[in-house]
């Protein structure tokens, strides 16, 4: 594994060893044990998306590695001006260790990995979210046990989460279903990858449909970065897709409830819902720490 463009590119085999890496570092951590992986590495992370989980995440892993992390804001490098990705890319290969990157588009992670020498890390594009996606998993089997054999659902808009979840979830050989209102459907590319999982993938318009028996739910904002024009459309289109007590009803006992953050309390979630599961949310948002340290140490070591 020498990038982490996107979950589809992951093997369940890779998948697992970074979970159970990820479970590794975190023992380690709360238990006072060093793991100075990394030591004198520099990551640079480039960020063209605002953020507070991945910048924080990120920079905290790298320093608890024993490396240094250089917060590169698009605001501040040549890149935000024009210069092309593929020279950036030859010209941070020469500097640093590792790149990270928090942008829109998913060619320029993967024309930073194709022109530049050393690995990238897709801390999300507007395709998907692997980062966040190993962390959900990892969150899952801490509190279920398993992965395989369990039931994911997700509802609302077929983003970059959703088609991280529904790559992710099949590959650790979790049944998915997913409800999307027409016209904001998962990307094509993963409902074509999910396809030839048969009847271990749903995709389907009603919510209780999808929630049915399931062991844990999903959900993210009805507009995301970059979308906020689309806001008022999109609080009449999605107005249906709330995780709420309703829809838990359909689902199995003990059924888990996981949010990307930042959560649109009154929206997407209900406010009772999120802090009825605030400590399994706040527990994946942990999460991204340990799993992107897996990560970091799998790809830069």
């Amino acid at each position: 594994m020498k990038h982490l463009l996107k979950m589809l590119d992951l093997s369940e085999n890779e998948i697992l060893e970074l979970l159970d890496l990820a479970d590794q570092l975190k023992y380690e951590l709360k238990h006072g044990i060093p793991h100075p992986l990394l030591q004198g590495k520099t990551l640079g992370m480039i960020f063209q998306k605002a953020s507070t989980r991945t910048r924080v995440s990120f920079e905290t892993g790298i320093y608890q590695l024993g490396g240094y992390g250089l917060f590169l804001s698009s605001h501040d490098l040549q890149i935000g001006r024009g210069e092309p990705v593929e020279d950036t890319a030859r010209v941070l290969s020469r500097y640093l260790d590792g790149i990270m990157i928090r942008t829109f588009e998913q060619a320029e992670v993967e024309a930073l990995a194709s022109y530049g020498s050393i690995p990238v890390i897709n801390g999300l594009t507007d395709f998907c979210h692997p980062c966040q996606v190993l962390a959900d998993l990892m969150t899952i089997r801490e509190h279920k046990g398993v992965l395989q054999g369990l039931k994911m659902c997700y509802i609302g808009d077929g983003n970059n989460m959703a088609n991280s979840l529904i790559v992710g979830g099949l590959k650790t050989g979790m049944s998915v279903s997913v409800a999307c209102p027409e016209g904001y459907h998962p990307a094509g590319e993963v409902l074509d990858f999910a396809a030839g999982y048969g009847d271990k993938f749903q995709l389907t318009a009603s919510c209780t449909e999808a929630a049915a028996g399931a062991d844990v739910i999903f959900t993210d904002v009805w507009a995301s970065m970059g979308q906020e024009e689309e806001a008022a459309q999109r609080r009449e289109v999605f107005a249906g897709y709330q995780v709420n007590d309703q829809l838990l009803a359909a689902a199995a006992p003990e059924c888990m409830v996981q949010h990307c953050l930042p959560a649109h309390r009154g929206e997407e979630i209900t406010a009772q819902v999120f802090e009825a599961h605030a400590q399994e949310i706040f527990d994946e948002a942990e999460n991204r720490l340990h799993a992107q340290k897996a990560v970091m140490a799998t790809v830069m070591r």
